[in-house]
């Protein structure tokens, strides 16, 4: 396996004298929960303990939370909103890092019968540690997007055909309650081994299981559990104001510079090599030696974000076998065979 090395250029560190160094960050406000103290925090190490929990709560029987915090941590410039919003669970709804919560948001609907009914369950991936913002087991948080619908027309939103859930979420005030189902998932867990290298590739908000992986692995003293491997992160957004969590991000890449790879695809700022838009299967390619090489040698690969992000990566990565004279379907399949291929999109 190669020799691991520090983060791709990010915005944060120059090259001086053949060395990257960092160059101290603006001050901003952190959005709670979100921190760029780097001290391995003790955690209730009962959480540890049992079986993965699953759809613990359901449609018919769901759990009542109340929201702690909502804030927005996206900029200005951002092609959309995005809120990371802790909820208090007062760990009564436990789950693992890579699984989601169901929500369902408030009122009702007729169905296709003619009945009044609730609405619908939304699945929302959890971004945080299943010890919380706070490390104490009792919140967890969700990485939202707030929905609308633009008239292509007019130009305007047109809030009668808004996001129901979403816009309940980041609009929702401290206190407000909400109905939770789950936890659900057990495509984007964490292998058992401690030290394989993970590849995590995200656009948007997919990037809400991974906040959860690296909270564990570089945050957490976790009894029994040491990350020793290569974390590498491949983030699709816009532009810099739609980056998510950058600031824990490069905290983490200063902190652990042989652990940790952080490479941006920034679609309306970065051009790939042919000259066009920098989309995130571009990024991933220019890397695409390495990436195969950790794969070869039990690395685990993620894909979580928008469905459409995946026939652009498959085929660049058909495009790579091939060149590599390797049977692109076998090759993916064995990764699925041994477990080392998660694919988590909506």
């Amino acid at each position: 396996m190669q020799t691991m090395r520090a983060p791709a250029a990010s915005g944060a560190a120059t090259r001086v004298a053949g060395r990257r160094v960092f160059r101290p960050m603006a001050a901003t406000k952190l959005a709670a929960g979100v921190t760029t103290d780097m001290s391995k925090r003790t955690i209730p190490a009962k959480l540890e303990e049992g079986e993965m929990p699953l759809n613990t709560y359901s449609n018919k029987a769901p759990f009542k939370a109340k929201v702690k915090s909502v804030e927005k941590i996206t900029g200005p410039k951002a092609t959309g909103e995005t809120c990371h919003i802790i909820i208090e669970t007062e760990g009564k709804i436990p789950f693992w890092e890579g699984q989601s919560y169901g929500v369902i948001p408030p009122g009702t609907k007729i169905n296709s019968k003619g009945k009044e009914v609730p609405h619908g369950t939304r699945l929302y991936s959890i971004a945080s540690s299943r010890y919380g913002d706070v490390f104490d087991g009792n919140t967890a948080s969700l990485c939202v997007r707030r929905a609308v619908y633009v008239d292509p027309e007019t130009g305007k939103e047109d809030p009668a055909k808004k996001g129901l859930c979403s816009n309940f979420l980041c609009d929702a005030a401290p206190g407000t309650e909400i109905m939770m189902t789950g936890p659900t998932g057990k495509v984007l867990l964490l292998p058992a081994d401690q030290n394989a290298p993970l590849i995590m590739v995200a656009t948007g908000t997919g990037i809400a299981p991974f906040r959860s992986f690296w909270r564990r692995c570089f945050l957490e003293n976790v009894p029994g559990y040491k990350f020793t491997g290569l974390f590498w992160l491949f983030m699709g957004v816009a532009n810099s104001d739609a980056k998510l969590y950058d600031e824990e991000l490069q905290a983490i890449a200063k902190a652990y510079p042989s652990q940790f790879r952080l490479d941006y695809a920034l679609s309306r700022e970065q051009k790939n090599r042919k000259g066009g838009k920098m989309y995130i299967q571009d990024k991933v390619e220019e890397y695409a030696d390495e990436v195969f090489d950790l794969l070869n040698n039990g690395g685990h690969m993620y894909f979580c974000g928008l469905k459409g992000m995946m026939p652009g990566i498959q085929e660049m990565l058909e495009r790579v076998a091939k060149e590599k004279g390797l049977n692109y379907e076998e090759w993916v399949e064995n990764l699925k065979h041994k477990n080392q291929w998660h694919v988590e999109v909506y």
